[in-house]
């Protein structure tokens, strides 16, 4: 994947996931970092352009990377854990969905 289309890509994922949770919680999105702030910490959702992947860092399970898996459409754990979706959505009580557009 080029810059071009990470670029496209993460932002159109943080879009999403900015005006899921803000139905829901404080979330605010600034540039390339989305806040969220819930009943157990602050939730940072990151895209990072060098390694073309989002990076999490959660109260609950800590810092994570995901990288782009165009098979799956999903945002992969680059350790082997679950996808970002399924992650956030754990972990904020909501049922989040996105699609690579």
């Amino acid at each position: 994947m080029d810059n071009s289309a990470f670029e496209i890509l993460a932002d159109s994922l943080l879009d999403t996931l900015e005006e899921a949770i803000g139905a829901h919680a404080d979330a605010e999105r600034q540039g390339g970092v989305l806040t969220v702030d819930g009943d157990d910490g602050t939730w940072l959702v990151n895209k990072h352009a060098p390694t073309r992947q989002i990076w999490l860092s959660s109260p609950r399970s800590g810092a994570r990377h995901y990288a782009f898996d165009a098979a799956s459409g999903r945002w992969q754990d680059t350790r082997g854990g679950d996808d970002l979706l399924t992650l956030l959505s754990s972990e904020l009580g909501l049922s989040l969905a996105w699609r690579p557009q």
